[in-house]
């Protein structure tokens, strides 16, 4: 049993790196997935930035929200995809908080 304990202490700093490496690569796809969906709305390349002159509240506020959405979704996806595999092929959860990161 001491083991095992052992084993489920050692994994959460074993997973920074990987996690680390997940969140950016979870961020660029949330990026890529942004500008597909900005397109889509506005057909537009380029969402508009909150220091934008042209732009009104209404349309950078919109693009805000999109954004976050879709970073928070796809970070989550990651996360929780990451997180699934690591128990599957270990046994151990890999975080040592068992009610998540936030």
């Amino acid at each position: 049993m001491a083991k095992t304990k052992k084993k489920k202490l050692k994994l959460p700093l074993a997973y920074k790196p990987l996690g680390f490496a997940m969140g950016w690569v979870s961020g660029s796809v949330a990026g890529l997935a942004f500008r597909k969906t900005w397109m889509a709305i506005r057909h537009e390349e380029d969402a508009p930035d909150a220091l934008d002159r042209d732009r009104g509240w209404g349309e950078i506020l919109l693009a805000a929200a999109v954004q976050g959405a879709i970073f928070a979704v796809v970070r989550s996806a990651v996360d929780r995809g990451g997180a699934k595999a690591i128990e599957r092929s270990t046994g151990v959860w890999p975080t040592a908080d068992p009610e998540g990161r936030d």
